[in-house]
């Protein structure tokens, strides 16, 4: 593949763009694994932020205030740089990496969820208890249908922020797009300025982000048609 790069475009051209494509897979796994993983783990964090316990409430709490308010690069220094030097580890940058990623989304997502949660009406929950059925299934059975409305196109939407997110884990030796990019745009030689690589490289990231955009934009408009429409008199 590489060969059939540089016959086209020549080189540097075609070996910079191959190992600029090359590069955002590693993104794109990246990406997935920081939106499956803060997704499992933000539910639970929703879950607990929603239970009738204060205790739960509280650390659910206390969670999402402490990823939402330390910025990701720093929690990149933390798990990529800080405990490694602290607990005289090896950490490897795939690692750190994913762990980061993942607790910062688990935060904002389980925020996300709350919200959804907590739109929709105080009646369907004492409607569910009146009726003695259980918190968690009033939850799976009444809430949670109408809250996936609600969360669906803010959840989609947010994956475009952690694929941006990603574009940080080159501080701690991830190579990614980002990565492979900056070091081509520092290289002395000709044709890989940054004034090349980086408008490039932003044109692959508009490629992957722009379809979640759109997806995200789509979704909120025709959800938010169906919950506002009225049924008409027969």
């Amino acid at each position: 593949m590489k060969d059939l790069f540089v016959a086209a475009l020549g080189k540097p051209e075609g070996i910079v763009l191959f190992q600029l494509l090359e590069a955002t897979q590693f993104t794109i796994y990246l990406s997935l694994i920081a939106f499956i993983g803060g997704g499992l783990l933000g539910a639970g964090i929703t879950l607990l932020r929603i239970m009738p316990g204060k205790t739960s409430r509280k650390l659910a709490l206390g969670y999402i205030w402490l990823f939402q308010s330390v910025p990701l690069l720093m929690l990149l220094f933390l798990t990529g740089l800080g405990a490694p030097k602290l607990l005289d580890v090896d950490i490897n940058p795939w690692t750190a990496a994913c762990v980061s990623l993942t607790l910062y989304a688990s935060a904002y997502l389980s925020d996300v969820w709350r919200g959804a949660i907590e739109s929709v009406p105080q009646g369907q929950w004492e409607g569910g208890m009146a009726l003695g059925i259980p918190f968690f299934r009033t939850l799976k059975l009444v809430v949670l249908p109408q809250a996936i409305r609600v969360a669906l196109a803010p959840t989609v939407g947010f994956m475009v922020q952690i694929i941006k997110g990603t574009s940080l884990a080159y501080i701690i030796g991830f190579h990614d797009l980002m990565a492979i990019g900056k070091r081509w745009a520092n290289a002395p030689i000709d044709g890989t300025e940054p004034f090349i690589i980086f408008p490039l490289m932003a044109l692959i990231y508009f490629c992957l982000c722009y379809p979640l955009s759109l997806t995200a934009r789509r979704l909120e408009a025709r959800l938010g048609k169906v919950g506002t429409r009225t049924p008409q008199a027969g």
